[in-house]
């Protein structure tokens, strides 16, 4: 397939068919995103990837605990539509076929040893290389999920219950978890939404 093709056709997919991923295509999605470029070639990531149902549903119901401990300034006056619909979001990956999860040790600069600063400090001057890393790796699943005929989907939301999710997972230090990828064969068709014009994101300094 052409990069264009998987480029254009990508769509973030929360449905999927019952039909599992061959362990071959989840073992290709992970060698293409460690093919991701990473700061200074650290390449400090590991991949997680989960098809057994029982752990899913355990770690779709540590999300939706999270969820629900959230601080809430008024809580006769929310809607119980919208958060159902939000622990929706959080938690579809429970019946997925699979769930890629990444995650990533500390990217130690060269600049802890010669500069009076904090890891942080100097994380948020580089501007988040670690989670810049990251990115890339994700991009190179998303892209690859259409190649090989899957739809995958970004998740950020799940994070909420990160402890209770690196517990499940038996992430061990230095490793953090990061984010996961939802993977499958796509159900239906999932809507593609507009994106901006290249007119209106394109800024040229000459």
């Amino acid at each position: 397939m052409e990069l264009i093709h998987a480029i254009e056709n990508r769509v973030s997919v929360r449905s999927f068919t019952a039909e599992p991923v061959g362990r071959k295509d989840l073992e290709e999605l992970v060698r293409r995103a460690g093919l991701a470029p990473s700061i200074n070639n650290s390449q400090p990531w590991k991949f997680v990837v989960i098809t057994k149902r029982e752990l899913l549903k355990e770690m779709a119901a540590a999300v939706s605990n999270a969820l629900g401990e959230l601080p809430v300034k008024d809580k006769e006056d929310l809607n119980h539509a919208f958060l159902s619909r939000i622990e929706w979001y959080s938690t579809f990956f429970e019946d997925a076929p699979a769930v890629i999860a990444l995650l990533m040790k500390p990217y130690i600069s060269v600049l802890e040893k010669g500069a009076d600063l904090t890891h942080e400090e100097i994380d948020n001057i580089r501007n988040r290389p670690d989670m810049q890393t990251a990115g890339a790796a994700i991009q190179n699943i998303l892209l690859s999920a259409v190649d090989l005929g899957l739809g995958a989907c970004w998740m950020s939301a799940p994070m909420i219950a990160r402890p209770a999710l690196e517990s499940l997972l038996q992430v061990e230090e230095p490793y953090k978890l990061i984010t996961f990828v939802a993977v499958g064969k796509i159900f239906g068709a999932p809507a593609r939404k507009s994106k901006k014009s290249v007119g209106e994101i394109i800024r040229f300094i000459d």
